[in-house]
């Protein structure tokens, strides 16, 4: 793991309820229906941004509140996060809540004019500030058993309220490249270790058997033609090019990637290397745009360059990636489609949760014809020696067939995937053709598609 040295800083956001225990908390005293320890007064401050909030909106401007609220959290994360870079060890900073949670509650009109007024801007403020993302689904969807108000002082909402509030915080990070959503399928214990795990597996610690493996990504191939927009839910959608670059070393394999909205960029170099102590290593660095620039100069012209359309959305608590890749591509990537997610279903339950709005035609998880390295290959597949089956070096048996055939074999592997920035990242990584091949596998550790 000796990428994971080469990181100093790396920053998390935790943002829904934490979970479906009961708290222990004395039960709040009410006032004009705000908690006591909320009303604003000179005497008496509160570090409870949903309470103050509440409080603010019967005395005072919500839009003001939240603008300076938001002046505020910035100015404390910077001083954390500056902390941490000129620290001389690794450092993991934990933001309860982030910039895009204020998103939530107040229009989105209200909304779009303090991005204007404050020139604030999406891309930089979800996608690039933060490494990771993790939503931790309200027991008031799906362990409504568990939510109870009166116990809280932090919490007045009743559970309709509170499921609605709990999607919309969750909405306010779709597009995020690496989100990630806890539900409540499993008890509260698990739900933790659930959370403890993802964080795990994007820093790239080896957990060994302390917390067990739970999802994995899975692919889907998918239909067109697209359906209308209103089909969809609540999504972003980005642009994003690829570029390989050239690599010394044998089945290493490096890429650029490009990712964006509205001419504002977010970049990413990732370097995939071969098995390492039974794991393959990702390491991924953010870029300024005049490196990025500058390593665009090893690119590799064996490949063509990668241009896709991807669609970020929430459907049943689970969040979803739609790659549509566009030209100039080869032939071979005309018109497709292919959907991603992380979960850890299996059989009918993971049909269940698929978006019944589009034409998923079969699950192409672990299928090399699938990976982005190979279908960015410029020679065809029967002439060339570059395409890539594993990089673990494996006799791997695979019949390559076109996009669109039912090929299923592929290799299993376990891939632990790492970020090395001195500050904020937004990354994630694509598939090589070492994706899981079957259910049964279910347990690998393996990174999101980029």
């Amino acid at each position: 793991m000796d990428a994971i040295e080469e990181r100093k800083v790396y920053r998390l956001v935790l943002t829904g309820d934490r979970g479906k225990k009961k708290a222990t908390a004395a039960a709040p005293v009410f006032k004009d229906g705000v908690p006591e320890h909320s009303v604003i007064d000179i005497d008496k401050i509160t570090t409870c941004a949903r309470c103050m909030e509440a409080a603010v909106g019967k005395v005072g401007d919500v839009y003001k509140f939240q603008e300076n609220l938001l002046r505020t959290m910035i100015q404390i994360e910077n001083t954390y996060f500056e902390l941490g870079r000129t620290s001389n060890k690794n450092c993991l900073i934990i933001c309860d809540r982030g910039f895009m949670d204020a998103s939530a509650y107040i229009s989105k009109e209200k909304w779009d004019r303090m991005m204007r007024s404050n020139n604030w801007n999406p891309v930089e403020l979800r996608d690039n500030r933060y490494n990771q993302i993790i939503h931790m689904v309200s027991a008031a969807n799906g362990a409504e058993e568990f939510y109870a108000t009166e116990e809280h002082s932090c919490r007045s909402e009743g559970v309709t309220l509170a499921r609605e509030l709990d999607y919309k915080a969750a909405s306010a990070w779709i597009g995020h490249p690496y989100f990630d959503v806890i539900d409540n399928s499993t008890d509260f214990e698990n739900k933790v270790n659930r959370m403890i795990e993802c964080v795990c597996q994007k820093l790239g610690i080896d957990i060994g058997d302390r917390l067990s493996i739970t999802s994995r990504k899975v692919k889907f191939l998918v239909s067109g033609p697209m359906p209308p927009d209103s089909a969809f839910p609540a999504f972003q959608d980005f642009e994003v090019v690829h570029h390989y670059l050239q690599c010394a070393g044998p089945r290493v394999q490096a890429r650029l990637r490009k990712r964006g909205q509205n001419g504002r960029w977010s970049y990413i170099h990732t370097i995939r290397r071969p098995q390492q102590h039974g794991q393959s290593i990702e390491v991924r660095t953010q870029l300024s745009h005049r490196d990025y620039l500058n390593m665009l100069t090893q690119q590799d012209d064996a490949h063509f360059t990668i241009f896709k359309k991807r669609r970020c959305f929430l459907v049943n608590n689970q969040y979803f990636q739609m790659d549509i890749y566009k030209e100039p591509s080869h032939p071979r990537c005309k018109g497709l489609i292919l959907l991603e997610t992380y979960t850890s279903l299996t059989g009918d339950r993971l049909k269940n949760i698929l978006p019944k709005f589009l034409n998923i035609v079969k699950e192409v998880t672990g299928q090399p014809d699938y990976s982005m390295f190979n279908l960015s290959l410029r020679e065809d597949w029967n002439n060339t020696k570059k395409f890539c089956y594993s990089l673990h070096g494996k006799n791997v048996c695979c019949h390559r067939s076109p996009v669109g055939s039912t090929n299923t074999s592929a290799t299993t592997t376990n891939t632990t995937s790492t970020t090395t920035p001195a500050i904020a990242t937004a990354t994630a990584t694509t598939d090589t053709g070492v994706d899981k091949a079957t259910e049964e596998a279910a347990g690998a550790n393996l990174p999101r598609s980029e």
